[in-house]
């Protein structure tokens, strides 16, 4: 007798039967990143069809990312030169750019998740996400966390649904957790970037936020691209300090790490599909290479099947769009 797999394809409507995984609108996550100023949107160059947006139309697209059933978005702040500073001192301005932003979204689309990046570079002089040693150019662990706690807890008082630090920095989630709970935050949940590899994808990303570091690299604090057994580490630490999800970033790259801390979290495993990645289907579909639509439903749906609960990616509005038709 010879088995036949290919029964269960036989067509469109077997195949719905047997198909182990499902993208959902609600499985997505919007990064948008926000300007000052009104009515201005400006194209990011190496993210073609991303935007840097002023308040007024990052309130148009939350609106119709909720409508599409996508549930939530990531917000990231491109500051002005003059506001930086070494100690990141813009970034837990309760009357800032960012934390204003943050009010109004929370007023106007009540229902819709904010999730804000909790992480020095945005604000660094230096670019980096710690506190950079005058002297020696060290990135500095334990003096990075109390700033990390101010921007958190400044979020969170401006309304952020949850708080994400991206800057992995050891022992910062326990801080943020404290910080948050002395200052009466305790429903603000906190959504690490556990395993944050210090990765070649980035680029765009900081072109967005002119966020890349002015001297050195990352690569003491985000981990190396060679190590699986220390995302998971990384995840039962921040398990333990109190993390109420957990993050893989990159994506496409990593999803052996995704499939790895699905297996073992107690909490929802997000990944990041990042800039970097993004870049890249907009590229070769550009040029022809690839069908834009289905290698970006394709990209999603394996972030899925390597066991992601939640998927960030600057596709969700338009793959909301395709997943609604």
């Amino acid at each position: 007798m010879m088995i036949r797999p290919r029964r269960n394809r036989k067509s469109e409507s077997i195949r719905s039967l047997a198909r182990e995984n499902e993208l959902l609108a609600s499985d997505l996550i919007m990064p948008l990143f926000l300007i000052e100023g009104e009515n201005q949107k400006e194209e990011i160059s190496s993210m073609p069809g991303s935007y840097r947006m002023s308040l007024d139309h990052i309130l148009k697209v939350s609106e119709k990312l909720y409508s599409l059933g996508v549930p939530a978005i990531a917000l990231f702040p491109a500051i002005e030169e003059a506001k930086k500073d070494r100690y990141a001192s813009e970034s837990f301005n309760d009357q800032g750019i960012y934390q204003n932003a943050v009010k109004i979204i929370k007023k106007e689309i009540p229902d819709l998740t904010l999730i804000t990046d909790v992480a020095m570079d945005p604000y660094s002089s230096d670019g980096h996400d710690g506190l950079v040693d005058e002297k020696t150019g060290e990135i500095l662990n334990d003096e990075t966390l109390p700033i990390l706690g101010k921007m958190a807890v400044s979020q969170a008082k401006a309304g952020a649904d949850i708080v994400a630090p991206s800057d992995m920095m050891d022992g910062r989630v326990a801080f943020i957790r404290s910080a948050l709970d002395e200052a009466g935050f305790t429903d603000t949940g906190i959504l690490s970037y556990t395993a944050k590899y210090a990765s070649s994808f980035y680029g765009p990303f900081r072109d967005a936020l002119n966020s890349a570091p002015k001297k050195g690299d990352k690569k003491t604090y985000q981990m190396d691209p060679a190590n699986s057994r220390e995302a998971i580490r990384e995840a039962e630490l921040d398990i333990q300090e109190g993390a109420d999800f957990i993050m893989v970033k990159p994506g496409m790259p990593y999803l052996d790490v995704v499939r790895a801390l699905s297996e073992v979290s107690s909490v929802p495993v997000a990944v990041y599909n990042v800039s970097g990645e993004y870049a890249m289907l907009r590229a070769a579909s550009k040029n022809g290479w690839l069908d834009y639509r289905k290698a970006v439903l394709e990209t999603l749906l394996a972030f899925k099947r390597a066991g992601a609960d939640m998927i960030l990616t600057y596709h969700a509005l338009e793959a909301a769009e395709w997943l609604n038709e």
